[in-house]
């Protein structure tokens, strides 16, 4: 398999990221995919009035980049995504950096499956922490 890891592959503490700068036009492309118009996203004098006095980025925008590691770094093409938890801790903003980390935390050979702790940040500072579930491609298969 190319630029990605068979299960056997993997070990704990095994690490990879992804960084993307959210722009304009990612907001107004997600939101027209999504469907998620919530004004805090488009409309920056109802932002204003918002707690984030201006507007910020569909926070699934952000947690989608962790889909992109998963899916073409680690473990990489072939992943299956099973599970997701998510906890939104600060907003993104346009112009804002985010860099999506995972890192292998559990391997179940019997399964193929792999846990990993899953982190978007911005400056260092993290906006979304949580765990993701994946199946994970074998060279026994």
């Amino acid at each position: 398999m190319s630029d990605g890891a068979f299960f056997e592959d993997l070990s704990l503490g095994q690490t990879a990221s992804f960084a993307k700068t959210i722009t304009e036009a990612d907001i107004l492309l997600f939101s027209a995919v999504s469907g998620d118009t919530n004004p805090v996203h488009l409309n920056q004098e109802f932002a204003e009035t918002t707690a984030f006095k201006g507007r910020i980025a569909h926070g699934m925008l952000s947690a989608g980049l962790i889909s992109t590691v998963l899916g073409t770094k680690l473990p990489g093409p072939g992943t299956i995504y099973l599970g997701q938890t998510l906890k939104f801790r600060a907003p993104v903003r346009i112009g804002d950096t985010v860099t999506a980390t995972v890192t292998v935390t559990s391997l179940d050979a019997a399964r193929k499956r792999a846990v990993l702790g899953t982190v978007c940040s911005v400056a260092g500072k993290p906006v979304i922490d949580g765990e993701a579930t994946v199946m994970v491609p074998s060279r026994e298969a």
